[in-house]
């Protein structure tokens, strides 16, 4: 799983240093599967549940999922979401980043820092005997300190040698559900991907099936990391530079 994770991140890391105007998000899908592949792991998105890419490359309002295209060409002061996940020897590695393309609007700065200090601050709880609704906890609070957008529709999630295991990681608290109530134990392996949006919380899917969007059009950034459980605290598997 390490090494999975670290394939990953590495493929997240060489397309983030390619966001610039004028670079389609097709171009982007194509040098994360070129990584990937040349590192002997496969793109672990593609044909999952029937999407039809290597990555997902969500700009602006888009929250995740957003499908690459030819067609879309990044410009000065959009932000890009991209999301990426390899498979290596039957285990899944998976990250996000938000980034800024060119100069991007303060508030679009201030979105993309709280959303990556969630997460880090989030990351920071996590060892044996943390409830999972403390994880959960986290994010809230600081989107809400700043009084930002927390999706609830989609969420963090277990991962091994499925992409989406047991259980899930809202970036919301609900102390009462079986999610919530469970306790950290060491050997787990989570993904914590804050999504936070610069207006309200609610999203919507597009009629591709596919692109989730907020529902008013405001920026939305999301960050990911993919989190093992030690016996002495935790360790990130995704780390990048």
């Amino acid at each position: 799983m390490r090494e999975a994770g670290r394939i990953a991140a590495e493929a997240l890391h060489r397309v983030g240093e390619m966001v610039r105007p004028g670079v389609s998000t097709l171009d982007l899908d194509r040098e994360a599967e070129k990584v990937i592949r040349s590192r002997g792991a496969t793109c672990e998105f593609r044909g999952y549940h029937g999407y039809p890419a290597n990555i997902c490359t969500s700009v602006n309002e888009v929250v995740v999922h957003g499908i690459p295209s030819a067609d879309r060409i990044l410009k000065e002061g959009d932000i890009v979401g991209i999301d990426i996940g390899a498979r290596y020897r039957g285990f899944v590695g998976d990250n996000a980043r938000t980034f800024p393309v060119g100069e991007v609007p303060p508030e679009a700065r201030r979105l993309l820092r709280a959303t990556e200090e969630s997460l880090m601050e989030a990351i920071d709880t996590v060892s044996p005997g943390v409830h999972l609704w403390k994880v959960s906890e986290t994010v809230e609070n600081r989107a809400r300190r700043d009084r930002f957008g927390v999706v609830r529709e989609y969420a963090g999630h277990g991962i091994g040698t499925r992409m989406h295991e047991e259980p899930q990681v809202p970036n919301y608290v609900d102390r009462g559900s079986r999610h919530g109530r469970l306790t950290l134990e060491p050997g787990f392996v989570i993904c914590i991907e804050p999504m936070l949006n610069a207006g309200g919380d609610e999203v919507e899917v597009l009629d591709d099936g596919w692109t989730v969007v907020t529902k008013d059009r405001s920026l939305s950034a999301h960050f990911e990391h993919m989190v093992a459980v030690l016996a002495d605290g935790c360790e990130v598997l995704t780390t990048y530079p």
